[in-house]
């Protein structure tokens, strides 16, 4: 095994802005979720946000890319597979990963086109809201997926985004027939409501017979299954994995077994800035765990503290010292 964790998702350059409720309201724009916006659309909200309030933080984003990114941050061998285009963004993005240490492919392939970008607004209680200009991630296809590092991860881990094109739903797909093939596990996270919301059906085909690990928040499950309650919703979820880790917000988290064990997770306190990226820090620390030998338990514990101090401040990488603290308590 050469990897922990092999990575599939868009890869976004991440701008992230903070920004006044006003502004959301008018602009028409629908606070809590990630939208998807065309290239003109996204070229004059980003004029707009940098005049009114200037760029608070820019990094490499996307999904499973954050979570990517923790795995390698904890010490963890990760690999991610995308697509960016030849130019200063797609360039940016693929320095930016390696710099936190995750193996890719992309110096090997240069594409025409434009690399995606996203629009991260940040309110003043802490909700982030994402406008996203696809670019050319929106053509990540099964040539992009590179087989040879898949067979070598213990996991793969696959985002929800993924399935709102065609062809990335559909290497998605292939991608997970050829980790079942080969003995590696699956994980998979929802990603956003707004994925379980509008494209449901494209999301239970990724999951197809089940996964091993699927990620996922409340108000996710419950769109997804249609139930009122939770419980019934996990129940139904618990049908689609092996097991279900169910982030909870400030309440913690809990981490539900094929046996039906619950396992709490409590929260760490702190005071929310910025939620953005926190579900993938989250994923991305609960993976580390799981491929380190760790309990449930501990994996759950570890991931609860890194994501708190990711809602803590802006930005959804762990700095140098919250790294080594980390490592130092858990690993």
């Amino acid at each position: 095994m050469t990897y922990h964790v092999y990575g599939i998702g868009n890869a976004l350059v991440d701008m992230e802005f903070e920004v006044a409720e006003t502004f959301l309201q008018d602009n028409n724009i629908e606070k809590g979720l990630m939208t998807l916006i065309d290239e003109q659309q996204q070229q004059a909200l980003s004029k707009s946000l940098t005049e009114s309030y200037g760029v608070t933080k820019r990094t490499g984003g996307g999904s499973a890319a954050n979570s990517i990114v923790a795995i390698s941050q904890l010490g963890g061998n990760a690999f991610y597979a995308c697509k960016v285009a030849d130019d200063e963004g797609g360039n940016f993005y693929m320095n930016d990963l390696h710099k936190a240490g995750v193996t890719t492919r992309l110096e090997q392939v240069k594409h025409d086109g434009i690399t995606g970008k996203c629009m991260v607004m940040v309110t003043p209680d802490a909700e982030r809201t994402m406008n996203t200009f696809l670019g050319i991630t929106t053509d990540f296809s099964v040539s992009e997926l590179h087989f040879e590092d898949l067979k070598q991860a213990e996991y793969i881990y696959i985002e929800g985004y993924l399935v709102t094109s065609d062809v990335s739903r559909a290497a998605a797909i292939e991608a997970r027939k050829v980790a079942a093939d080969n003995n590696v596990k699956t994980a998979m996270t929802f990603s956003d409501p707004s994925m379980v919301t509008y494209f449901r059906d494209g999301v239970a085909e990724i999951i197809g017979d089940g996964v091993d690990i699927l990620f996922s928040n409340e108000e996710e499950a419950t769109i997804f299954t249609g139930k009122d309650n939770l419980d019934d919703a996990i129940a139904d979820l618990k049908a689609l994995c092996g097991t279900l880790v169910l982030t909870l917000g400030s309440k913690g988290a809990m981490i539900i077994k094929d046996n039906d064990e619950r396992i709490a997770i409590d929260p760490v306190a702190t005071t929310a800035v910025d939620t953005n990226g926190a579900g993938d820090m989250f994923a991305g620390a609960y993976l580390y765990g799981a491929t380190h030998g760790f309990s449930d338990l501990q994996s759950g514990n570890l991931a609860s503290e890194a994501a708190s101090i990711i809602v803590s401040r802006f930005g959804t990488r762990l700095e140098a010292d919250e790294q080594q603290h980390l490592i130092k308590k858990y690993c």
